[in-house]
């Protein structure tokens, strides 16, 4: 080989690394960039502003006897009550507010801390309990948002007023939101929660797994070592790559059909959404499973043969447990595939608006997906900080799996050395 032609080729050599590293380096940036949007928004879902009110319960404020009935605290006034305890702690700049102003500022979770108090302790009443109440979804965006920006916030110059006296006086605090976490779907901001979209997320994926795992083995299995080989068994595996590539909202369609139309199986429950979960993951189990047992050498089936196994206790002995690994690791990559799926879901009813996790998946609920999209299509301004926290939640789901994939995986290929 010449000199020039060398040359040439360590050019070539070169110029195709610094192209490789280019496009890696672009887009690991991209893909920070885009982590770094979503945590800087998203990082504002996991803290909240709350006040520090002492609210007196007194029974002529909240328009109950002084000996009233847990049924007459039900439509006890505890607004008023909020109301009084944030006039009375930004005194004197909330006397010139009105109450409409002012029930604006702290959120209805305060009344609901009120009721849920007085319903367990119903000798409460009469008496002056110390609450930290959550601000509005209005008055958070407010303390959360630049100087700059506040010439946009949707809050009065009385109520800016207020809530600057009541930080003077060490009435406010930024706690961490633990409620983002507890509860479910609200049509109040600073009170929606992941709970509900998170448990139902489980319970669809731990369907679609305790479906798709056996059968998907099951049927590799069958396929790899024991089906026939003719025109059938080949239709068959053709038939199962291209399911691995239809678009998941078919699966969606098919869902409605079949599961909710035709069997008549309960809409927005995790129990239809596992099973069309598990219809999209089937074809990914399969493959991935076939393809682990052929990369396994001739020799373990063989050797087992040879000491007089029948062929099912080839399978079942050697096999499978040394397939193990590689099947593990693309189970994990389907489920969290599954887990990331919004179309099937909505498609099946899934977009219910849930307010309490469900106890089985056959109770309504959500997921997490699908609660990303409805916050996302909600006008509310602060239900933004929810959308990013709950992607933020997702995606370390994702990467927990992605890296026990790997961790399996880094662990077999150690074993087999």
């Amino acid at each position: 080989m010449s000199r020039k032609s060398q040359r040439r080729r360590r050019f070539a050599e070169r110029a195709f690394r610094a192209v490789a590293t280019g496009a890696l380096v672009f887009a690991a940036g991209m893909f920070l960039l885009l982590c770094a949007g979503i945590a800087a928004l998203g990082a504002e879902a996991f803290l909240r502003h709350e006040a520090r009110l002492e609210i007196a319960l007194d029974a002529a404020v909240l328009g109950v006897s002084a000996q009233a009935s847990a049924a007459e605290l039900g439509t006890a006034d505890f607004r008023a009550a909020v109301r009084r305890a944030v006039a009375e702690a930004a005194a004197p700049a909330a006397d010139t507010v009105s109450e409409i102003e002012l029930n604006a500022l702290i959120s209805p979770g305060a009344e609901f801390a009120l009721a849920d108090a007085l319903s367990r302790n119903s000798g409460l009443l009469g008496r002056s309990i110390t609450i930290d109440a959550p601000l509005s979804d209005a008055a958070d965006r407010y303390l959360k948002e630049s100087p700059d920006a506040r010439g946009y916030a949707r809050l009065s110059a009385a109520q800016q007023d207020v809530i600057a006296a009541l930080k003077a006086k060490g009435r406010l605090s930024r706690a961490f939101n633990a409620d983002f976490f507890a509860s479910g779907d609200s049509s109040y901001p600073e009170l929606a929660g992941v709970a509900a979209g998170f448990v139902g997320s489980m319970f669809s994926v731990g369907v679609a797994i305790l479906i798709a795992l056996p059968l998907g083995v099951a049927t590799a299995v069958f396929l790899e070592e024991f089906a026939p080989k003719n025109a059938l068994v080949d239709f068959l595996e053709i038939n199962i790559n291209n399911l691995a590539a239809v678009p998941s909202i078919i699966f969606g369609l098919l869902g409605l059909v079949v599961f909710i139309i035709a069997l008549g199986m309960p809409r927005s429950a995790p129990i239809v959404g596992g099973l069309v979960l598990a219809l999209m993951t089937l074809p990914t189990i399969i493959i991935v499973t076939r393809s682990s047992l052929q990369a396994l050498p001739s020799s373990l089936k063989e050797g087992a043969l040879a000491l007089g196994a029948s062929k099912l206790d080839a399978v079942l002995n050697p096999l499978l447990p040394a397939a193990a690994p590689g099947i593990a690791t693309g189970v994990i990559i389907g489920v969290a595939r599954a887990l990331g799926e919004t179309a099937p879901l909505i498609l099946i009813g899934m977009v219910a608006f849930v307010a309490t996790p469900p106890l089985n998946p056959l109770e309504p609920s959500s997921a997490l997906p699908v609660l990303v999209y409805l916050w996302a299509e909600s006008p509310e301004t602060a239900f933004a900080e929810k959308t990013a926290g709950a992607i933020i939640l997702l995606l370390v789901l994702l990467i927990v799996l992605n890296g026990l994939a790997a961790a399996i995986r880094r662990r077999a290929n150690v074993y087999r050395r």
